[in-house]
């Protein structure tokens, strides 16, 4: 739903907006008067959404990065193996000074500069009254719930981080990075102030998440602190398990599945649907790349770059998994189209011989551009962050860890959707995987679920990690690296090193600006 007028989002971007040296005056409102009424402050948050959409972030280089780091996609620029973005970012080696390290990072803190604004210079009413008082608390709690989110995302790729939670002067520029323990406390401590203030599903400002988001980040939060190898002191993690499924079922039953699953990926019919719980907002003002991302060159009458593709294991392993998906399979792998010279053009797995790089790996058509007549590459659909399969899935994961019954329910109401059931899933031994065998044998099945369902959706490089180095060296670059069908002349190689793969290094910037951090 495109609600978010463009003379708000126009304005709004200039209210409170701290450029990348934090020296530049606000260009509209003042930071006094951006948060003096609640129709400022409105559009003050309405600017503080309008930042995910920024290239360097979801716009374009959070969803480079962490695709091409995940272990699951190449780089099609060069039309090589050896390109720079393959020999390095996605053989799990990003470089420090490369623009998608760099960019993410700015991009995450000027979104807590901004968020920041919001939670430093608007105190929530302890006892609202009014429709008034409540928006205004409301706005205040999505102030906590894009902190928290981009904390979130921040401690899992780099770890140790710098925790700012004021708005930036000259006095507080510079500080050392915070220990993770400390920054996942921060991250609860924001969730809660976000679930109390929100606005519940049914009351939810059209085109914004409802306090339902913040429950489903919670438990995105305690599913991670159970299972992470980051230094988060956890004492009981079945505590956290538990934690997680409580989040996690404040959210279920009040989102539902649509029926066409291939419905998720059109232009037309993905925005504010009954399944999405969290999107990205592009619009006439900022329109997404991730069609020119995704789509190959001359697919269309626009100008597109094919610059992502999937590992070709990754699609054998889907057929394997599930034979008869052949649903998710045509949404999710691009292998054949006729290009805008007529001409059929085919990768693996329709051209199965990878005789070279251009023909080694599928496309992913989930952010593909479907009107091959389109004249721009840039399209107006939202991206989805969160959706209620996910959830389910998640619940599914949840439940076999606290062996509560319910596992094979939450799999099962996915799969139904495409007319499938976790007895049509075939046990791989690869993965010793088995949605009818032991628990961990679930566990692993559950953990390709997330790849069949929710490949290319943003959560690919996170879910690989979750679970430590150990599990993503056994299931990723293992898996990859070992693939019978593996061609060092179009593959890359994945790197092992626990301390060059499990997380991203920090910006070189960061480091030469910042004297109380050199690493």
């Amino acid at each position: 739903m495109k609600m978010i007028k463009t003379i708000l989002i126009t304005l709004a971007l200039g209210v409170a907006v701290v450029s990348c040296d934090l020296t530049e005056e606000p260009t509209f409102l003042s930071e006094e008067s951006a948060y003096s009424s609640l129709t400022n402050a409105s559009a003050t948050l309405d600017g503080v959404y309008a930042n995910f959409a920024a290239y360097g972030y979801f716009g374009y280089d959070l969803i480079y990065s962490s695709y091409g780091a995940s272990g699951f996609f190449v780089s099609g620029k060069g039309g090589s193996n050896t390109h720079p973005d393959n020999t390095n970012l996605c053989s799990l080696k990003p470089l420090p000074s490369s623009p998608v390290t760099e960019n993410p990072w700015q991009q995450l803190y000027k979104s807590i500069e901004r968020a920041n604004g919001i939670i430093n210079n608007m105190t929530p009413i302890e006892n609202p009254v009014t429709t008034k008082d409540e928006a205004w608390n409301n706005i205040i709690g999505h102030g906590y719930f894009i902190r928290a989110f981009d904390y979130f995302n921040l401690v899992r790729m780099w770890g140790e981080v710098l925790l700012r939670l004021e708005v930036t002067t000259p006095d507080n520029l510079y500080s050392p990075k915070s220990p993770t323990d400390k920054v996942y406390q921060q991250i609860l401590d924001d969730i809660a102030m976000a679930e109390d203030l929100m606005f519940p599903r049914g009351r939810e400002k059209d085109s914004y998440p409802a306090a339902e988001a913040a429950y489903m980040l919670e438990a995105k939060v305690y599913m991670t602190m159970a299972t992470t190898d980051d230094a988060v002191p956890v004492t009981d993690p079945m505590a956290c398990w538990q934690k997680a499924y409580d989040a996690a079922k404040h959210v279920y039953g009040k989102y539902r599945l649509v029926d066409d699953y291939g419905s998720l990926f059109e232009e037309a019919t993905s925005d504010g649907t009954s399944e999405n719980i969290f999107e990205i907002q592009f619009n006439d003002v900022v329109k997404s790349n991730h069609g020119k991302m995704f789509t190959a060159s001359h697919a269309v009458l626009a100008q597109t770059w094919g610059r992502m593709m999937i590992n070709a294991e990754l699609v054998d392993l889907h057929y394997a998994l599930y034979p008869n998906d052949l649903t998710r399979l045509n949404q999710t792998y691009k292998s054949q189209w006729v290009d805008i010279k007529g001409k059929t053009q085919k990768t693996y797995p329709v051209d199965s011989k990878r005789k070279n790089f251009k023909k080694g790996f599928p496309y992913l058509y989930k952010h593909w551009i479907k009107n091959k007549t389109a004249t721009t590459a840039y399209t107006m659909q939202n991206f989805i962050v969160y959706r209620y399969a996910d959830l389910l899935l998640m619940l599914a994961e949840i439940s076999n860890e606290l062996q509560n019954g319910e596992q094979l329910g939450y799999v099962n109401e996915v799969l139904a959707r495409v007319g499938l059931s976790a007895d049509d899933f075939v046990p791989n031994e690869d993965f010793n995987a088995d949605y009818n065998g032991s628990q961990e044998q679930f566990r692993n099945a559950i953990m390709l679920e997330y790849r069949t369902e929710l490949l290319g959706e943003g959560h690919d490089w996170f879910n690989n990690h979750r679970r430590g180095y150990d599990f993503f060296k056994r299931t990723v670059i293992d898996y990859h690296n070992n693939w019978s069908k593996k061609d060092d002349k179009v593959d890359v190689t994945l790197a092992e090193d626990p301390d060059v793969v499990m997380h991203f290094p920090l910006p070189q910037s960061e480091i030469n600006r910042n004297n109380d951090i050199n690493n």
